[in-house]
């Protein structure tokens, strides 16, 4: 759902909200069964079964799958898992119960570390290059990695209270556990050590080695693990009912309630039996071992309380809507290693958001219409920014709200061959408060939190797909966008990877563009049927005006150079699928190739010194990939 059009949520993203249906009483009873195969080792398979709606009113559906593969990208190795259960009641003709669940754990190796152009042209990988792996004893070791799990379950209850009033209520709950892992040590420099040229992986057999002839003194370099688990619990109720023939009231409420818990643990000691920590105030100069937390560890517990309401109307050749919704966020720390037992929690901090917005569509015929949608928001600035050097005492409880004002305007035509979207927009967003992550030019990790930052966006959008023939279907779109940054900002504080105060500095972010996302991007696709069950695509995307997120440690001098712009790339993606029987089931295959003409492009890139090609590090894009896969439907 647009984030300027109407949802049923107190004040959504700006940029959009996602509804997901989950009751499978429609759904009919059967299943699937399907693998698929593609380059680097890629394999997936899994499988759906539903019960359809059984003659008790129940109906059930589970899904699972399971992913496996090496990674294109050099110690990348990857596994993961999908699973989906509903369970779903009609109990009558006016009440329906939904249970569902479902979640992904996955770990895969990580390229952490972008690195000079320069690198990966001297590379003998190329832009597959990865700097955060290694060996041990032979094996791919994930110096660098990411795994997490988080599930979802939900209880939905709906109620068809009368032929023109409804109620639909969802309590849920999720839990994650996870993070990412990277190195730690007196000397992690170690890691620096490699077998062979700059471009090979790292030499943990030293490490290993190293460590082991220490003896009491414990390991100089280990590989450690940043957590953060949370457990979070909500409700979210919504009534709507028809006032009269044009017009419909909508109103609801939404609370949530979140625990994070985040710390870093010892995960390999590297051939070490253990490393001395001095960080946490309650038990200081402690050997840890594997799993012990180390450096810091915390809770933050935020609360949600929204309400929203919502006129809808719909006459003839007009509908519009108008809504306003009010929500209250709430912030506390609770502290275990900086602080003694009785001093450890803050107390609860709140912040009062809100939103009003509306939009109005008019058909001029059957063919042609006109919309405009325009609102404000104000939403409590996030968790770093009241709690300001990730402790108890530096505290700023005055937090401003970050304040975003948007309006769009478009047009649309729905012909019997040919529907065309176009529109513009201008969002204003002041007093956001960010985290930014980056690499320091000694190649440890940092951090900033930004706060009171102002950002520009403003464009054009345009869709449009063209039937032009019962076998032929092309579709198209060109974005054109002007996103930057709208203020300087001062005293910005730097953070090392202990979560440590290095540094504060200025920085002059003015006219600077907004980096992480092409500015202009377009596409053309075609669709064909070569024959019946048998589909042939094409795509073509077009990708520029992509620019380098800014280093905080380099924009502390006025009217520096914009930031470092990547070159423009454009990628081909191909498949074909065909449709045929095994016996009395429906099967498809599939073959899909993206990229087909390996295009090299740099996909992401930090800003260097000067804005120049030698001194920003990047992340090239995939290069050519395919697979094939099967399913059969029963």
């Amino acid at each position: 759902q647009r984030g300027l059009g109407a949802s049923k949520v107190a004040v959504p993203s700006i940029g959009g909200t996602i509804n997901i249906l989950s009751k499978t009483t429609d759904v009919e009873k059967g299943g699937s069964f399907g693998t698929s195969v593609g380059n680097d080792g890629y394999q997936k398979y899994g499988a759906t079964v539903s019960t359809g709606l059984l003659e008790n009113g129940l109906a059930v559906t589970v899904s699972a799958s399971k992913t496996k593969g090496d990674g294109y990208i050099d110690g990348t190795q990857f596994e993961g898992y999908n699973y989906f259960a509903n369970i779903s009641k009609q109990i009558n003709d006016n009440h329906k119960i939904s249970l569902t669940t479902f979640g992904a754990p996955q770990r895969h190796g990580q390229r952490q570390n972008q690195s000079l152009i320069e690198d990966y042209q001297n590379a003998e990988s190329g832009i597959k290059f990865n700097p955060n792996w290694g060996y041990r004893d032979g094996n791919v070791v994930h110096v660098e990695d990411n795994f997490y799990h988080k599930s979802q379950t939900s209880l939905n209850h709906y109620w068809t209270i009368s032929d023109k009033s409804n109620l639909s209520t969802a309590l849920y709950a999720s839990w994650g556990s996870g993070g990412g892992g990277g190195t730690a040590g007196s000397n992690s420099g170690l890691f620096n050590e490699r077998m062979g040229g700059n471009d090979q992986p790292i030499d943990l057999d030293n490490i290993v080695a190293i460590n082991r002839a220490n003896g009491a003194l414990g390991s100089e370099a280990f590989l450690r693990a940043s957590r953060n688990d949370h457990s979070w619990f909500g409700a979210l109720s919504t009534f709507k009912t028809e006032l009269n023939d044009n017009l419909s009231f909508i109103g609801g409420v939404d609370l949530r309630t979140y625990t994070g818990e985040h710390f870093r643990e010892v995960t390999d000691l590297l051939g070490g039996d253990y490393v001395y920590d001095d960080s946490n105030l309650n038990n200081p100069n402690t050997a840890l071992q594997v799993g012990d937390k180390f450096s810091y560890y915390n809770d933050g517990e935020v609360g949600w309380q929204g309400l929203f309401t919502q006129l809808e109307y719909d006459k003839d050749n007009i509908a519009g809507f108008i809504s306003v919704a009010a929500s209250n966020t709430s912030y506390k720390r609770i502290d275990y290693f900086q602080y003694t037992p009785g001093n450890q929690e803050t107390d609860t901090y709140n912040f009062t958001g809100f939103s009003v917005k509306g939009g109005a569509n008019y058909n001029i015929n059957d063919e042609h219409n006109i919309f405009a949608n325009i609102g404000y928001f104000e939403k409590a600035a996030n968790f770093d920014s009241v709690f300001l050097q990730f402790d108890n005492d530096h505290i700023n409880a005055d937090a401003e709200n970050q304040k975003i004002f948007s309006a769009e305007l478009g047009y649309g035509f729905r012909g019997e061959s040919f529907a065309a979207n176009v529109n513009v927009y201008r969002t204003q967003w002041d007093d956001r408060s960010l985290t930014r992550s980056f690499q320091n030019p000694d190649g440890t990790f940092g951090s900033a939190n930004i706060l009171g930052v102002n950002a520009l966006h403003q464009g054009i959008e345009l869709d449009f797909m063209y039937k032009a023939s019962d076998k032929l279907t092309l579709t198209g779109m060109l974005s054109l966008g002007d996103w930057q940054w709208a203020n300087d900002l001062e005293n910005i504080q730097i953070f090392d990877e202990e979560q440590n105060l290095v540094n504060t500095v200025n920085m002059f972010i003015d006219g600077l563009k907004v980096s992480d996302a092409a500015q202009t991007t377009a596409a053309l696709g075609l669709n064909y049927e070569l024959m019946d069950k048998t589909f042939f695509t094409l795509d073509y995307n077009y990708f520029a005006d992509l620019y380098a997120r800014y280093d905080p440690n380099d924009r502390g001098t006025a009217n520096a150079p914009q930031a470092w712009e990547a070159p423009d790339y454009a990628t081909f993606d191909m498949s074909i699928r065909h449709g045929f029987k095994i016996g009395d089931l429906d099967a498809t295959l599939t073959g899909r190739m993206n990229n087909v003409f390996d295009t090299q492009y740099i996909a992401d890139a930090t800003d260097g010194e000067n804005s120049i090609d030698q001194t920003v590090k990047v992340w090239y894009g995939y290069g050519r990939t395919f697979n094939v896969s099967a399913k059969i439907k029963f």
